[in-house]
C-alpha cells in the first residue's frame, strides 16, 4: 500500500488550527526528495480544462427554472435580482481596473465607452427593424439580445484576469483559487440571465445553454491572456472599465423599468439590494480567502467541488435506464427506497464494527435523527395541506401539479442533502490533507457520491416523471456536499464529533425513505420490492468499490479518521 507523503515543517507543528504557509513536501514512498508546492507552473491545457470548468458553472444558475414556473409578479422580482447582480458585477470590475494601476483614468474612459456602444447598438437594433430571438420577438428580443451581448462582453475581462493570475508568481495554486472564485461567482450570474430569459417564456433548456454561451469568453480569453500576461495587463483597465459601462447602461435603461412593471418598486428595490449583498459579500468571502491562502487549500476547495461529481453522473445514469427501459414508477421508488436504507446504515456499521462508537449511543443518535426528520417533513406536509385547503390547489412546478405524494418526495432528497451535508464536512477535513492536489481522492469520491445521486433522480422521477426535473434535483444535491466541505476546510474544523452527526444524519434517511417505500408497495408490490433489492445491491457494490479503490490510494492515509 502506497503511503501518502508527509510534511516536512520543521519544527513546526500543523495540527489543522494554525497556517503554516512555507513548506515541502517529502514523498517518504519513494524517496524523490523535496517537491515544491503552491508555486508550481501551470500548463495551457491546464488553464484552458479548469477555464472551461469554471465557464460551465453559468449553467448552474437556470437549474431553479427546471422546477417552477414564473408568474408575472415573480418575472418582476427576478429582473430585480438580476439588476442587481449585475450592478454588483460592475462595481467589482471597476474595482478590479484600478487595482495594481497608477490610475483610474482608462477605467473611466472605459465606462463611457461601454454606455456609449450599448445606446448605439439599441439604436442599430431599432433601426434594423423587428428582431426575434428564441421565439421572442420586438422588443422583447432586443433587450434579450443587448443582455446576453453585454454579459458574454464582460466574460472577457474576468478570463483575462483568470489567465494573469495562473502566469503570477504563485503560479497555479494561485489561479486555482482565482478560477474557484470566478465559478461561484458565474453561478448567479448564470442566474441573472436565466431570469432575464425566462420571465419572457424561455424554456430551462435553452436558458441553461445561453447562460454558458455567455461565460464561453472566459476560457477563450484565458489562454492568450496566460501566454501574454504582461500585454494583458495593461488593457485591463479600459476593458473592465467598458464591460462595467455596458452593464450598468443596460441595467438602468432596460433590466428595472422591466422589472417595475411586474412587481411593486419597494420589492424590487429590496430584491436588487439583496442580490448586490450576496454578491458583494461573495467577493469579500474569497478575498480573504486568498490573502491567507496555500496549496493546502486550493487542493482541498479543488476535491471539494469533484465531491458533486458523483451524484450528478448516478442521476445520469439512473434517468438513461429509466427512460431506455421505460422502468415504472414503483420500481424506481422502490430502488430510491434501498439505496437511501444503505446510506443511512453504511456509517453506523462501520463505527459499531470497528468499536469507534457504542451500541446505545448509535440506536439513541439514530432515534433523534429519525424523530427530528419525522417531526420537519410532517410539519412541511401539514403546512402545505393547510395552504391547498384554502386556495385548493398546491403550486404549480415545470408542468406539473405538485401532491403531496410529491411533496413528500422531495422532503425525502431533503434528508439525502442533510446526509451529503454531514459527509461534506468529513471530506472537508480529508481534502486539505489530500497530496497531489488531491488526485488520488477523484475516483473514490465520485464512486461514493454515485448511489446518492441515483437515489435522488430515482425518488423524483418516480413522483414526476420529469427526467430534467430528476437531473436537476441531483446536481442540487449533489453541490450540497462541495459546500460543506468548502465551509469546513475555510473554518478549519477536525474530525472531532463528526461521527454523531453523520450517524444523526443517517437516522433522518429511514423515516422519510420509509414513507416512500410504503406508497410504492401500494402501487405495486412485486415492482417495488425488485426495485428494494436492486437499490441495496447497487449501493453497496458501489461504496464496496469505494473503499477497495480507498485502500489502493494515499486517500485513505490523507485524513484515516475521515474515511475508513
Amino acid at each position: 500500500m502506497r503511503a501518502a507523503p508527509h510534511k516536512n515543517a520543521g519544527s513546526n507543528v500543523i495540527d489543522g488550527t494554525a497556517i503554516e504557509n512555507s513548506f515541502n513536501f517529502v514523498d517518504t514512498s519513494n524517496g524523490l526528495g523535496e517537491r515544491k508546492s503552491g508555486s508550481g507552473k501551470a500548463s495551457v491545457s491546464t488553464v484552458a480544462l479548469f477555464t472551461l470548468a469554471m465557464a460551465a458553472a453559468s449553467g448552474l444558475g437556470a437549474v431553479p427554472f427546471f422546477f417552477v414556473e414564473l408568474d408575472p409578479q415573480w418575472a418582476g422580482l427576478c429582473n430585480g435580482i438580476a439588476a442587481g447582480v449585475m450592478l454588483a458585477a460592475s462595481f467589482d470590475l471597476i474595482e478590479e481596473g484600478q487595482q495594481g494601476h497608477d490610475t483610474g483614468i482608462w477605467v473611466v474612459i472605459g465606462i463611457l465607452a461601454g454606455g456609449i456602444f450599448v445606446l448605439l447598438c439599441k439604436k442599430f437594433l431599432e433601426q434594423y427593424g423587428e428582431v426575434s430571438m428564441l421565439d421572442i420577438k420586438g422588443a422583447d428580443a432586443a433587450k434579450v439580445i443587448l443582455v446576453i451581448g453585454i454579459m458574454t462582453l464582460h466574460s472577457f475581462g474576468e478570463g483575462s484576469g483568470v489567465g494573469v493570475s495562473f502566469a503570477g508568481s504563485k503560479g497555479f495554486s494561485q489561479g486555482l483559487l482565482v478560477t474557484l472564485a470566478i465559478a461561484v461567482h458565474n453561478i448567479p450570474e448564470g442566474l441573472a440571465v436565466s431570469m432575464v430569459l425566462a420571465s419572457r417564456g424561455v424554456s430551462p433548456q435553452n436558458a441553461m445553454l445561453w447562460s454558458v454561451i455567455t461565460s464561453l469568453p472566459q476560457p477563450i480569453v484565458a489562454v492568450p491572456s496566460f501566454i501574454c500576461a504582461d500585454a494583458f495587463n495593461k488593457f485591463l483597465p479600459f476593458c473592465t472599465g467598458f464591460a462595467a459601462g455596458c452593464m450598468i447602461w443596460i441595467v438602468v435603461a432596460e433590466v428595472l423599468p422591466d422589472a417595475f412593471k411586474e412587481a411593486s418598486s419597494s420589492q424590487v428595490a429590496s430584491a436588487a439590494t439583496l442580490s448586490v449583498a450576496f454578491m458583494e459579500a461573495l467577493g469579500t468571502l474569497f478575498q480573504s480567502v486568498s490573502h491567507d491562502y496555500s496549496s493546502e487549500d486550493a487542493s482541498g476547495f479543488l476535491v471539494s467541488l469533484l465531491f458533486g461529481l458523483g451524484p450528478l453522473l448516478g442521476g445520469i445514469v439512473l434517468v438513461s435506464f429509466a427512460l431506455a427501459f421505460h422502468l415504472q414508477h414503483a420500481l424506481l421508488m422502490g430502488s430510491a427506497s434501498g439505496i437511501a436504507f444503505v446510506l443511512g446504515a453504511w456509517r453506523p456499521l462501520q463505527l459499531l464494527l470497528s468499536s469507534k462508537m457504542g451500541f446505545m449511543p448509535l440506536i439513541l443518535l439514530l432515534a433523534t435523527g429519525a424523530a427530528f426528520m419525522h417531526v420537519a417533513s410532517s410539519s412541511v406536509l401539514k403546512l402545505a395541506d393547510r395552504r391547498r385547503a384554502s386556495a385548493n390547489k398546491l403550486p404549480t412546478v415545470s408542468g406539473f401539479s405538485v401532491s403531496i405524494h410529491t411533496l413528500q418526495s422531495f422532503v425525502s432528497c431533503g434528508a439525502v442533502a442533510f446526509h451529503a451535508l454531514a459527509e461534506g464536512l468529513a471530506l472537508g477535513v480529508a481534502a486539505s490533507k489530500a497530496p497531489g492536489l488531491g488526485r488520488h481522492m477523484v475516483l473514490p469520491i465520485s464512486l461514493h457520491g454515485f448511489p446518492r445521486g441515483a437515489a435522488v433522480a430515482s425518488c423524483i422521477f418516480g413522483a414526476t416523471d420529469s427526467w430534467h426535473g430528476s437531473l436537476a434535483a441531483a446536481a442540487l444535491i449533489g453541490a450540497t456536499a462541495p459546500i460543506s466541505a468548502i465551509g469546513a476546510i475555510l473554518a478549519g474544523i477536525d474530525y472531532t464529533g463528526l461521527d454523531h452527526v453523520m450517524v444523526f444524519a443517517c437516522g433522518g434517511l429511514i423515516p422519510s425513505f420509509g414513507t416512500i417505500i410504503k406508497r410504492a408497495v401500494r402501487l405495486d408490490s412485486r415492482k417495488s420490492s425488485c426495485g428494494l433489492v436492486i437499490g441495496v445491491v447497487f449501493a453497496t457494490l458501489c461504496l464496496t468499490f469505494t473503499k477497495l479503490v480507498c485502500l489502493h490510494t494515499p486517500y485513505c492515509n490523507s485524513a484515516p479518521e475521515a474515511v475508513r
